[in-house]
């Protein structure tokens, strides 16, 4: 067939802020498959915890677009450089600098990142979310727009808006009652409290989780958290739990002993793209697309009004908040929650009389 195949690339892109790369699949046997690939798209901003800036955003919605059109792409893996982080969300030092007090600039910042997560809602390919270590914020968004998890046990999964300045409207209070039932979107998405691997796969909101941290040439399960036991005495669930006490003391020695090797997390990532490769690419498609109708339903019909309020909002709670994690202390960057309860009770305005007094010494 000599027909000359049309690119449908909006652009033709030479990636710097992201890692764009073609790895080849592997058949049930391991072995690699000639001219097939899996697309995988990293964040490479490793120093901040693989928090998107701007410019990585707009790569990152051009490489799921190209990943989706690429003609010998079976699958898109989705994940981030490193050991310590998917993905953290905005980048909080551009957000406290630049966008803070700018509802106008953070407004046309959110128009892409509506288009990020609408890129990974409607690929034409699967969506695997490797989760190499912490899933936080928009970070977490980003993860639950795709349509698979794998995660490294040492992950961490939760929020950080309302700690911090922010609601988590770009896909949380979408999407995370899809995966977890109500009550614990409530509780994630309000308290901001982190879950496990062990209880995000629980919970429902991940497809599996693999040990990756190997002391004495294997591979034990995350000692900082309960994996061996359901209840406790008073038949409360603790099943990945944080340890607490002693427990916790010997869980931190036993992970300064080993090292992370995310050799179990590719494996695991690979087995499950190769499971998909096995199956009708189209019927696929379809399947992957009348499943995320869910989401979709939800994203479409509240994303454009929550950009418009998460843009106002930079000129009142999300200024102070960010500024308060940007120029805190390394162990405060919180704002001080009661006086400004207290100021605002007392009829202070939103102003940086208010924003001064509340911010970490």
């Amino acid at each position: 067939m000599d027909t000359q195949l049309v690119s449908h690339n909006l652009v033709e892109v030479d990636f710097k802020e992201i890692i764009y790369e073609l790895r080849p699949c592997l058949d049930q046997n391991g072995e690699v498959v000639d001219g097939l690939f899996n697309a995988w798209i990293l964040i490479n901003n490793p120093k901040q915890y693989n928090s998107y800036t701007t410019a990585a955003v707009k790569e990152l919605i051009l490489a799921f677009r190209q990943a989706s059109n690429e003609r010998t792409v079976a699958n898109i893996v989705f994940s981030a450089v490193g050991d310590k982080a998917f993905c953290t969300g905005g980048n909080t030092k551009e957000y406290a600098e630049y966008y803070s007090g700018r509802p106008l600039e953070y407004k046309q910042y959110m128009r892409l990142f509506n288009d990020m997560i609408t890129s990974i809602l409607i690929s034409d390919k699967p969506v695997i979310c490797r989760v190499n270590g912490m899933r936080i914020a928009g970070g977490q968004e980003i993860g639950m727009a795709c349509d698979f998890t794998i995660a490294s046990d040492l992950a961490v999964f939760g929020q950080a808006g309302p700690k911090h300045g922010s609601a988590p409207d770009g896909g949380s209070t979408d999407f995370l009652h899809l995966y977890v039932g109500i009550e614990r979107a409530m509780q994630s998405g309000t308290l901001c409290e982190m879950w496990s691997g062990y209880e995000a796969r629980q919970f429902g909101l991940i497809t599996e989780v693999v040990p990756v941290l190997r002391v004495d040439g294997r591979f034990v399960r995350n000692p900082l958290v309960i994996t061996d036991r359901w209840l406790d005495e008073g038949g409360d669930v603790v099943y990945g739990r944080r340890k607490k006490g002693d427990e916790l003391r010997a869980g931190k020695e036993l992970m300064a002993s080993g090292e992370i090797d995310l050799e179990p997390l590719d494996r695991e990532v690979n087995q499950l793209a190769t499971k998909l490769l096995y199956m009708m690419p189209d019927c696929v498609s379809k399947t992957l697309n009348g499943l995320r109708k869910k989401k979709l339903e939800h994203w479409d019909r509240n994303h454009q009004t929550n950009r418009d309020w998460l843009s106002l909002n930079m000129m009142t709670e999300a200024k102070a908040g960010f500024r308060a994690f940007n120029e805190g202390p390394r162990d405060n960057r919180e704002v001080d929650f009661i006086k400004l309860r207290r100021m605002l009770a007392a009829g202070h305005p939103w102003d940086d009389e208010l924003i001064n007094a509340i911010l970490p010494r």
